[in-house]
């Protein structure tokens, strides 16, 4: 038996085989999510009256330091002027429609559950029956969302959630599962034309490490638990899970599981379905359980794993086993600078062929590289001579066009001895690039530049600019020629349309593989004087989804499929499959007890036409 740390596994405090138990921990305070907004309630981008822009709050960085030249690079870029004045105010919150009552269900729950674990508040309700898309934030900020859910509750044991889906199919009770609400594919948004009453089972409080079994590298986890909150826990007892998706703040152990989530960090600790040794749910036909974990089992079938991907559509999954590694003893953050993304991209195809990848590793392309100049705070004294220094270098004496350059960020983790051997051959693979190192500050503002970003949506929603992402993963040969005829059918479509200005479109390359990497498209525009312009988002987004399939890209990488991308399904899966997907979905859940109407067949969703 190997020693964990110099000591033994075994010994006061530790329950069967070793194993430790946490105790529970409160929800930290001062963590209030936004429910309008993306993030934490308090935190945002705000356009000042002088022409700055400021990013509240202290969580991230360059929180409270004001950005000058955030707006007028907006505007360059989207060829459109900004005042700060002109706001499209939010109607937030709007009409919320009336719940759909089944009182003999009320009062079963009422006594199953605990005293509080049952909402009908509207807003809550509301913020229930969305997620991320820019559809339905829109929506709820100058809009309406005709169907949310009529009641939420908050079970606290897996117990619990079984007795509420046996209620739920005694009372015919459509129940949807809710996690951190982060997804971008309309996955929680209700069918308009269900009459029965829609119950959102909210895990918030399903949320505890069960036990971390330090000799076995093994955690069980509710499935509740939320990204940022496990990495703290678990790094308290000396380990990680590994998995951090740009969403890490807010999305959920169980989220991960339904939509086969990836992280940021994959290349060292894996995908999610590669960190998963065991899923336990409950669906309308019962528990789904397993003796233990194994390392690994040929037992038939493996029905567990029908939870992959299933984004709340078969059941309700309540805990996992997962893989945990040791906290790394080194960290280390790096940045290179490469003349243009074809150099970059030959640099990470190099990386998987001869080295073994760092933990991280993201290449940007020129238009977002610019945009991430912005976000640094005007430089003054010493540090803006250097600042002017290190342009000089790049741009006079190494000939990098400010225009084309791009920026690759990695993080290593791992023993000083593996790490430096990833430093080592990154060093020889960037000069054989034509790349140069931009260092180690440049690569940590890089990779956390992540969490703030992603309130710069909500922000430029305010001054008449619709934004969004969505992602796919491609074969190395594909890569560059899908980059480009996604990126010109978007400005072709935009001139069609007579879009005002020049739409935004930027791609950057966040995950890789031995046989391709994820894409992450972002897309923009400025919508002012649009009649429709959420349904103009709509065409565009499907537009670019076809070009991304027609350039031989996947339908996704990690958002999953939700109602978004449902109408695609037919040109991804033989007829077939898509049978043997419903069909599945009719033997477990034959009541259809979990309608929320996501991935389960090739039909098309209303407004959803296939392609």
């Amino acid at each position: 038996m190997p020693p964990i740390r110099g000591a033994s596994p075994f010994g006061e405090g530790r329950g069967e085989s070793g194993r430790i138990v946490p105790a529970a921990r409160p929800i930290p305070a001062g963590e209030e999510e936004s429910l309008d907004v993306w993030g934490f309630r308090g935190a945002g981008f705000e356009l000042l009256p002088n022409g700055s822009v400021i990013l509240h709050g202290a969580r991230y960085a360059g929180s409270g330091v004001e950005l000058p030249d955030l707006l007028p690079w907006v505007q360059r870029t989207l060829e459109v002027e900004i005042q700060p004045g002109d706001i499209h105010p939010s109607a937030y919150p709007p009409a919320i429609p009336g719940p759909h009552q089944n009182p003999g269900f009320l009062r079963e729950i009422e006594e199953l559950l605990p005293p509080g674990a049952v909402s009908s508040d509207p807003e809550l309700r509301l913020r229930h029956g969305h997620g991320h898309t820019l559809e339905e934030m829109y929506a709820i900020k100058y809009g309406r969302i005709d169907r949310v859910p009529d009641l939420i509750v908050y079970p606290e044991t897996e117990p619990q959630v079984a007795t509420l889906v046996a209620a739920a199919a005694r009372h015919d009770v459509c129940l949807v599962p809710y996690g951190g609400g982060t997804n971008v594919t309309d996955a929680l948004r209700c069918p308009p034309d269900e009459d029965r009453t829609i119950v959102s089972v909210d895990l918030a409080r399903l949320n505890r490490v069960l036990w971390i079994d330090p000799v076995n590298l093994m955690a069980r986890i509710e499935a509740g638990a939320v990204g940022r909150h496990l990495q703290t826990q678990l790094a308290e007892y000396g380990f990680t899970l590994g998995h951090e998706p740009d969403s890490v703040e807010f999305s959920t152990l169980g989220g991960w599981i339904a939509t086969f989530a990836s992280g940021m960090k994959k290349n060292r600790y894996g995908n999610i379905e590669d960190l998963v040794l065991d899923v336990q749910g409950v669906t309308p036909l019962g528990e789904l359980a397993h003796a233990a974990p194994f390392p690994r089992e040929s037992a038939g079938l493996d029905l567990r794993r029908w939870l992959f991907g299933s984004e709340g559509s078969l059941g309700i999954i309540t805990s996992a086993v997962v893989k945990i590694f040791p906290l790394p003893p080194v960290q280390r953050y790096d940045a290179v600078l490469f003349p243009d993304f074809e150099a970059g991209v030959a640099f990470l195809y190099d990386l998987t062929r001869e080295a073994v990848p760092p933990a991280s590793v993201r290449l940007v392309d020129n238009l977002q590289f610019q945009l991430s100049q912005t976000l640094k705070p005007r430089a003054v004294g010493a540090r803006a001579f250097k600042r002017t220094l290190e342009k000089l270098l790049v741009t006079r004496l190494r000939g990098f066009d400010p225009n084309r350059m791009v920026a690759c960020t990695l993080v290593y983790e791992g023993s000083p001895e593996e790490v430096h051997a990833q430093e080592r051959a990154v060093r020889r693979l960037v000069r054989r690039h034509a790349g140069m190192r931009a260092g180690a500050e440049n690569g940590r503002r890089g990779y956390q530049l992540t969490f703030g970003i992603a309130y710069l949506r909500d922000f430029v929603m305010r001054h008449w600019v619709l934004g969004e992402s969505f992602e796919t993963s491609v074969p190395w040969s594909r890569i560059l020629p899908l980059c480009t005829n996604v990126k010109q059918r978007l400005h072709a479509e935009c001139a069609r349309r007579g879009v005002p200005g020049r739409p935004f479109v930027t791609a950057r390359v966040t995950q890789v593989y031995q046989t391709g990497v994820c894409v992450y498209f972002y897309f923009g525009f400025y919508h002012k004087g649009i009649p429709e312009p959420v349904e103009t988002f709509a065409e565009l987004e499907r537009a670019a989804r076809d070009e991304i399939l027609n350039s031989g890209g996947s339908l996704s990488h990690h958002h999953g499929v939700g109602k978004l991308r449902r109408g695609f399904l037919p040109r991804v899966f033989s007829s077939a499959a898509l049978e043997w997907s419903g069909e599945i979905k009719r033997a477990v859940d034959p009541g259809n007890i979990f309608g929320i109407g996501n991935l389960v067949s090739g039909s098309t969703p209303a407004g959803r036409p296939a392609e």
